[in-house]
This record gives C-alpha cells, sequence and structure tokens, in this order.
C-alpha cells in the first residue's frame, strides 16, 4: 500500500532523529538537506555576497545553524523567522574519563542540562560527537565521530542490594551513573579512551590520517531506533524529540514554503544549559546575520537604520516541544490549559515572560492554524509551579522582534526516550510552513 504523505513526512522525520545523536550530526543532516534545495553555504569569515531571491546558511560552532532566502526588499517586507534548538539533555564525556574500579572500566560524564537520570539505567548505550586531531604533518583537523552500536551501560543496583528503591531511590550524578565499558583485557592493559576515538576516527573517516587525538566534545545516546508504537501505530517515541522535533518542522517549513517570501530558521546550541555561548540564543549570532542581511540592503538611512526596520517587520515563532497532560499526573496541569496529544500546536502563554507569546502574535497563530484546519492548544503553567523557558523570550530580548512561543505536545520530556503523536509534527511543520509563506504581516502592535 502507498504511504500517505504524513506518513512519508514520518519517517523523514524519524530518518532525521536517528542521523543526528548530537548537535553537531543534526547540524549536518540539516546542512545536507539545505544543499540539496540550492542553498549556498556561507562563511562567516568571508564578506557575505548576498542576493535577492538567494538562498544560504551559516554555521556557527558546528552545532548551531541559520537557513535564510531573501525576498525583493527584506527591510520592507522583514523576515518570517522559525527558532528551535539543536541540543538536548544528556550524559557528556569528561575530559578525563576513564575510573577503575573491580577491574571493570567506567567513563566519568557530566549531566548536560536538565536530564531525568533514572531512565539511562540498563541501556544500551553509545557515542558520538566531535574530535580534534593533529594530523601527520601538524596541523589540527576536527571530523564527526559515531560509534554507531551500543558500546557501554549504566547498571542499576540490584534491588535485593537496595530494598527501597521502588520508594526512594536517588541518583547521586557523580558516583552512581559512570556508564561500564570495559571488563579486564590482557594482564597490565590499561584501557585508552584516546586509542579507542583514534581508531573509531580512522574507521569512519579513511581518509583522514591522524597521529593523535587531541581533544573531544562526546555524548552518550540511547542506540533504541525511533519507532512508532501504539495499538494503531499512533505514537511517535524517540531519543531528543525535545527538540530535534522543532528543528525538523522549521526545516520542512522553510523548504516547503513558499520562495517569493523571505523566510529564516535559526537552530540554535545551548538552549538546555541557559543559551549564553557564542552560539547560543543569548550570544550575538542571530543578530550579526540580521545585521549582515541589512547592511547589504542598507537604504538612505544607513546599515543601522536597514536593521531596526527589518526586526521591525519580521516575527519569530520559537518551537519548542509543549508538556502534554499525563495521564497518570492530571494534577500536574492547570485544569482547563492541558494540551493533549495529537491536539495540535500548543501556544505556550506565561505572564511573567517565560514565554515570548503576546495576544497579537497568538492571534495571528490561531488564525493560521483555523485556516489550514489544524487544531490549536494554549499551555499555561499551573500557577503555583515553575515555568520553564526556550530561546523564545532570549530571542525577543537580545533582538527586539516580535516573537511567539509555540510547540508539539509530548509526554516524558528530558527523558532518555520521549512520546508524541504521530500526526503533530506534520501539522506543525504545516502551519509554519502557512507562516513562513506570508509575504506580509498584519499589524501585531
Amino acid at each position: 500500500m502507498d504511504k500517505t504523505l504524513d506518513e512519508v513526512g514520518l519517517d523523514d522525520l524519524i530518518a532525521f532523529l536517528a542521523s543526528a545523536p548530537t548537535p553537531f550530526h543534526a547540524v549536518r543532516a540539516i546542512a545536507d538537506r539545505l544543499d540539496g534545495a540550492g542553498y549556498l553555504a556561507l562563511d562567516e569569515g568571508a564578506p557575505f555576497a548576498l542576493e535577492a531571491g538567494g538562498r544560504y546558511y551559516t554555521i556557527r560552532n558546528g552545532g548551531s545553524v541559520i537557513a535564510f532566502r531573501l525576498p525583493e526588499d527584506a527591510t520592507r517586507t522583514g523576515l518570517r523567522m522559525v527558532g528551535a534548538h539543536t541540543d538536548s539533555p544528556c550524559l557528556r564525556l569528561k575530559p578525563t574519563p576513564v575510573l577503575q574500579a573491580r577491574g571493570l572500566t567506567r567513563l566519568g560524564v557530566e549531566v548536560y542540562g536538565g536530564a531525568l537520570l533514572n531512565p539511562w539505567f540498563d541501556r544500551d548505550l553509545s557515542l558520538a560527537g566531535r574530535v580534534h586531531f593533529e594530523a601527520a604533518d601538524g596541523t589540527i583537523g576536527k571530523a564527526l565521530v559515531d560509534f554507531r552500536r551500543p558500546i557501554a551501560v549504566v547498571p542499576s543496583l540490584a534491588i535485593h542490594l537496595d530494598r527501597e528503591a521502588n520508594a526512594s531511590r536517588s541518583v547521586n550524578a557523580q558516583k552512581d551513573i559512570p556508564p561500564l565499558i570495559a571488563a579486564p583485557g590482557l594482564e597490565g592493559e590499561t584501557f585508552d579512551v584516546a586509542a579507542l576515538l583514534l581508531d573509531r576516527l580512522h574507521e569512519e573517516h579513511p581518509e583522514v590520517r591522524a597521529a593523535r587525538i587531541l581533544d573531544h566534545e562526546l555524548c552518550f545516546y540511547d542506540t533504541q531506533a525511533p519507532s512508532r508504537v501504539g495499538a494503531r501505530g499512533e505514537f511517535l517515541a524517540s531519543a531528543r524529540l525535545d527538540n530535534l522535533l522543532s528543528c525538523w518542522c522549521g526545516l520542512q517549513a522553510l523548504l516547503e514554503s513558499d520562495e517569493s517570501v523571505g523566510a529564516l530558521l535559526v537552530c540554535n546550541d545551548h538552549e538546555e544549559v541557559g543559551s549564553a555561548s557564542s552560539s547560543g540564543a543569548a550570544g550575538p549570532f542571530l543578530r550579526s546575520v540580521l545585521e549582515r542581511i541589512a547592511g547589504g540592503l542598507a537604504n538612505s538611512g544607513g546599515a543601522a537604520d536597514a536593521f531596526a526596520q527589518l526586526v521591525a517587520r519580521s516575527m519569530l515563532i520559537s518551537a519548542d516541544n509543549a508538556h502534554a497532560v499525563h495521564p497518570n499526573f492530571p494534577d500536574r496541569h492547570d485544569d482547563n490549559h492541558g494540551p493533549s496529544l495529537g491536539g495540535g500546536p500548543v501556544i505556550k502563554v506565561n505572564a511573567n515572560q517565560r514565554y515570548a507569546s503576546n495576544s497579537a502574535t497568538q492571534a495571528l497563530f490561531r488564525q493560521l492554524c483555523d485556516r489550514a484546519g489544524i487544531p490549536v492548544q494554549t499551555f499555561v503553567t499551573r500557577t503555583d509551579m515553575a515555568c520553564g523557558s526556550t530561546i523564545g523570550p532570549i530571542t525577543a530580548s537580545e533582538i527586539g522582534v516580535r516573537t511567539l512561543d509555540v510547540g508539539v505536545p509530548q509526554l516524558a520530556m528530558h527523558s532518555i526516550r520521549e512520546l508524541c503523536h504521530a500526526e503533530d509534527p506534520q501539522r506543525m511543520a504545516q502551519v509554519l510552513a502557512a507562516f513562513q509563506s506570508l509575504a506580509e504581516l498584519p499589524p501585531l502592535d
């Protein structure tokens, strides 16, 4: 039986999730798709030679990417921008990680972001990220690596040795979660992480002639592939749905929307740890690109005036997954604002600006959903609970652009394996494409 368009889209999302165990791999996957769509890669260290109607992208620090297409007059029409983030909570390998105990080898890790730690136990873990190496001629090179097979595990302590485990076990991030990677080898042999990485580098990149590994940024990840689950396959289960799902939705929207309309996709790294980096949303990456776009289109008022016009006539939709009501814990939501799986995109609202939505940007999104026949939901956290945040308010305060926070509803956020409804990603991509096809924005002030 031929697959429906939604099923083809879901298969593509699953392939994207599987190809992106780290932010570096996610950006490479995005860049590959942009290359295939005719987007031109720009070097931040070189002049931007931009033309109306052109399609471009640029990468910073390997884990953040901005892609955009230019209309005939960006300062008059502005850009329809979508923002997401490439990083997810995980276990990051420490620089000197080898730990020996009772003849077994474990690797020390840092917890990256607000990870749920208990689900990391007893999973088949692999390792991926980027390495920098010294080549035979003394030059420094870099490459992505991915072991793509289980190489480590964090074993649970048996219940016989902790009878209260189901009632009160907590996790000590320093001593309880270093993954087990090796048993004793030959007499006197010690485990060498650098040698392991060098072997993998040569296996994955046979053209590389590396003499030694200089440094690395690597994360453990669950090797279980993304899959459809449920009696009718109605759910999607995967690692890193938060927030690679939104990166995929934003990329689909950019590639499927009206090419004559100015549009931009920004996928930042480091959101899960506060966004304060050169490539994070609190850094200068997006502002720098927008200033260069405006500078290339400067009118008689100069570059500063062109930038102000560009921002004033633009809008950003920050797409980051939303908390669906958990059927076992419905009391964790406000009774009137509990999004459901399969209920469509969620507008995220917070009076204290943890989300950047306002009534004007919300109204536009509701209208877009209504015109597309897509249901829309609203999330407001319980008044007696703390509210998370996104790149939305950070970008709004850094750039000054009108912003809306939305997301696909999901369960098990920040777990090693998360869950959403299989229909919701395509709905989000569809409404984001409608947004990026708007030649003119309505008055939003």
